[in-house]
């Protein structure tokens, strides 16, 4: 009997420790697969973040050995590259200056340049005023590239090389930079913005990002196209603004991107102009406008630019002309909104060069050598507008700086934006002070059209346009910002979320 409650006792002892090694068991690999992926996953993610830049750079060793090195950077996610930062700072944290304060932290600023993958390649961005200035001025080196050149056009002046950009370069400057077109500018454009800003006054509030780009659109369709406001201009400035939202998207082309949307509307684009272009073929339309300009203009040989060329180059400087400039005159607005001293010094030296003509409205092109202050304010207007943060090249043959080689066929991403929001260049430099223009830029920091045989074309004609804006603005108007501490949206171009809206009247006498 007793042998029998032992063997009892015995039994259930062993049952008991086989359950609990069991339960044991079952309790170890419930907890080793959660440390597993506590251990795995992040080992994944640091061997997917390091995946792409190791590619390149095996790339790189393969064939260069190791005498040559990348210029110091990262290339971020496998296909995204660092488009993801590009974007947070941009848009969503709305601190672009952060983007390149990031890889200088991360990286020294060295040479000025850096690895990167942008737009869906590996890239190389300049940041530093000699590296930008190597890069504008070696045209041997560095050829053009947009992300899709086809957006801008294949044949437009910002698109070729060599004989053929010489050429267009040369009928564009004609047509719009020489002092007697400037003349003819400023006199055809100034009864539009006399009349906008009456208008203005009348509705008493406005937006003035999209009342400004109203005025600067139709005076381009005119000076260009001869074309008045109707229903189609408004259409195509509809396609337009999609069109510029394309030109820094990631280049996904199914429907629904912003990339798709913009390749749709150039297409719409091509339509409308080439339509134009073959109704003037057919009534030869005197060369009063740029288009004209351009399709009747020869070369040494006698040559007069094809179709597509008219077309592409169109296309191009309307973008140019349009929104970059619509833009400073928007941002002109805004920073004198808050800084009425700035603002008192331009309403001055504008009024006594309308009284010294006799109280006359409009000013010519021979009246701004007198505008010294409104030049100033022109060139701050510039200088922090940004609107362009960046210029494209790519290295046409493996370039060496700064002890670095630019691999053969990589873009190259001129990071203007870098120089002109520097404390290192300019004291304080995110505060609006016209002032600051007594004294030069240090050479190569101010680089808002680019630099080397590329230089806008439009520069001057930009400047025209911002200036004589000002001009009626202070001889006869005030306003004020609504939300003076409204945030900023920085893609595709910099603007106020609220779109600049203010108040808007007539000057008190």
């Amino acid at each position: 009997m007793c042998r029998l409650r032992t063997s009892r006792a015995c039994n259930a002892r062993g049952i008991s420790r086989s359950m609990a090694i069991a339960v044991g068991v079952g309790v170890g690999e419930w907890v080793w697969w959660p440390g597993l992926a506590l251990g795995a996953v992040p080992l994944l993610c640091l061997a997917v973040w390091h995946s792409t830049d190791a590619w390149y750079r095996a790339a790189f060793f393969l064939r260069h050995g190791g005498r040559r090195r990348l210029p110091p950077g990262h290339m971020g996610l496998p296909f995204l590259g660092e488009t993801l930062s590009f974007v947070w700072h941009f848009k969503l944290a709305r601190r672009p200056d952060d983007f390149i304060a990031a890889k200088r932290r991360a990286h020294g600023s060295g040479a000025g340049i850096y690895r990167t993958h942008l737009f869906g390649s590996p890239a190389v961005i300049a940041c530093s005023p000699a590296a930008n200035k190597f890069v504008f001025q070696s045209a041997d080196n560095f050829g053009i590239r947009w992300p899709v050149p086809e957006l801008i056009g294949h044949k437009s002046m910002v698109n070729v090389e060599g004989a053929s950009h010489a050429r267009l370069r040369g009928i564009i400057l004609t047509a719009i930079n020489r002092p007697s077109s400037l003349r003819t500018i400023a006199a055809v454009v100034q009864p539009r913005v006399v009349a906008a800003l009456a208008a203005w006054a009348d509705m008493g509030t406005i937006f003035a990002s999209t009342e400004i780009k109203k005025v600067t659109f139709a005076n381009i369709f005119r000076m260009f196209i001869s074309m008045e406001p109707s229903p189609l201009t408004e259409q195509i400035d509809q396609w337009f603004g999609s069109l510029m939202a394309g030109l820094r998207a990631f280049p996904l082309d199914f429907p629904g991107t912003t990339f798709h949307r913009a390749r749709k509307c150039r297409q719409k684009l091509n339509a409308v102009f080439r339509h134009e272009l073959e109704a003037r073929k057919k009534v030869d339309k005197k060369c009063d406008d740029l288009m004209s300009g351009l399709m009747c203009t020869e070369d040494e040989q006698g040559k007069r630019l094809s179709d597509e060329e008219v077309v592409d180059n169109m296309v191009n400087l309307v973008v140019a002309g349009y929104e970059s400039t619509a833009s400073a005159i928007m941002w002109a607005t805004y920073h004198l909104a808050k800084s009425p001293a700035a603002l008192a010094k331009l309403r001055e030296e504008n009024m006594a060069v309308s009284e010294s003509k006799g109280g006359s409205l409009m000013i010519t092109h021979d009246d701004l050598p007198r505008m010294k202050y409104t030049a100033k304010v022109v060139e701050e207007t510039i200088r922090m507008a940004n609107v362009a943060p960046m210029v494209h090249r790519v290295a046409n043959r493996d370039v060496e700086y700064g002890g670095y080689t630019i691999p053969a066929g990589w873009p190259v991403l001129v990071w203007v934006r870098s120089l002109h929001t520097d404390p290192v260049y300019y004291q304080d430099p995110l505060t609006f002070n016209p002032d600051r223009w007594d004294k030069p830029a240090k050479p190569g920091t101010y680089q808002a059209f680019g630099g080397g045989y590329r230089i806008c074309a439009g520069n001057m004609l930009a400047k025209l346009q911002i200036t004589i804006m000002l001009h009626h603005l202070s001889t006869g108007y005030e306003w004020e910002l609504l939300n003076p501490d409204a945030k900023i949206n920085y893609l595709p171009h910099p603007r106020p979320m609220d779109g600049a809206s203010m108040t808007f009247r007539k000057l008190r006498a």
